[in-house]
């Protein structure tokens, strides 16, 4: 480490946050730690700290979880008294502005998981697979009030595995980037910033349920892509007679058989259905309010035989 030492406030909620903060917690002070507020959940609905949250007050490291950032007087004062030269956000969840960017005197690195100007926004992980890109990596950039468009520092990229679905490549991003966010603090204030070339930009937007709906009409390929990059969340599912159903495991094949998209094409122990310009077949499902089961279990209980269209 160099002479700087720099005093760090992290500002990250979810689990995927946590190798970062320790990376850094054990390399330089961690001053203060931003998390987003408890929220309720679970079927009781109980107010539940973020991951972030409940280890921070595991280390007894100060604590803070703002409602909002945006004209809060008494959230920046604290962010200033903290003593913070440099703040490290990793997927804080919240946009942060100017007025606070300017605070720690080397303002805030981001850790990104995107080959940025590549999949700018809040979902870059699980758009790389199911967008078939066959690299990913992290950037470390710094913060401006725009989104993810600040200079870049550090990057590096790694290979996509063929069958990696978004929690295995999650997993691998977050060491990368507990690995490059201590090399940039190491190397403070001497960086080397690179504007990106806004022209080559490339949007990653938040998930949502719908992103998870399995989709006929499409190659066996992307059909395979989508529901790599939508587990665990949203998850692969299509409907059937008005009601939900989960897809936990699938093969996907070019060629074959024709059929229309959606077709039931055959059912043994699992359920082959026509796409475009293939088939896949779903080995695991689950119907809503059911647990999982044999895909060619549940065609059979609910009448799903050869020709039957699914959408």
């Amino acid at each position: 480490m160099s002479a700087l030492a720099p005093k760090v406030a992290f500002f990250g909620s979810p689990a995927f946050a946590l190798p970062v903060l320790e990376a850094i917690r054990a390399t330089v002070p961690v001053v203060l730690v931003v998390t987003q507020p408890d929220k309720p959940a679970g079927r009781r609905l109980s107010l539940t700290p973020p991951p972030v949250a409940a280890r921070a007050r595991e280390l007894n490291l100060p604590l803070a979880q703002p409602q909002r950032l945006r004209r809060d007087e008494a959230f920046a004062a604290t962010l200033a008294a903290s003593g913070a030269s440099v703040a490290v956000t990793c997927a804080y969840g919240k946009i942060l502005p100017a007025s606070l960017l300017a605070i720690p005197e080397y303002g805030f690195l981001n850790v990104h998981t995107s080959l940025l100007p590549e999949l700018r926004g809040a979902a870059p992980i699980q758009w790389a697979i199911i967008r078939g890109y066959r690299r990913s990596g992290v950037t470390i950039m710094r913060t401006d009030p725009g989104l993810d468009t600040g200079p870049i520092l550090l990057q590096e990229g790694l290979d996509i595995g063929p069958d990696e679905n978004a929690a295995d490549l999650a997993d691998r991003l977050a060491a990368l980037g507990a690995e490059l966010i201590v090399r940039a603090l190491r190397d403070l204030p001497g960086l080397k910033a690179t504007p990106q070339d806004d022209a080559a930009a490339t949007l990653a937007p938040l998930l949502t349920r719908e992103d998870g709906r399995l989709c006929f009409r499409d190659p066996p390929d992307a059909v395979k892509a989508r529901f790599l990059g939508v587990t665990p969340w949203p998850g692969t599912w299509f409907e059937h007679e008005g009601r939900r159903v989960k897809v936990h495991s699938l093969l996907a094949e070019a060629g074959g058989p024709g059929g229309a998209p959606g077709e039931v094409l055959a059912v043994s122990d699992g359920v082959k259905i026509a796409v475009s310009g293939g088939s896949i077949d779903l080995r695991v499902v689950q119907p809503e309010s059911k647990a999982r089961m044999n895909a060619g279990d549940w065609a059979r209980g609910h009448g799903v035989k050869t020709g039957v269209i699914l959408s």
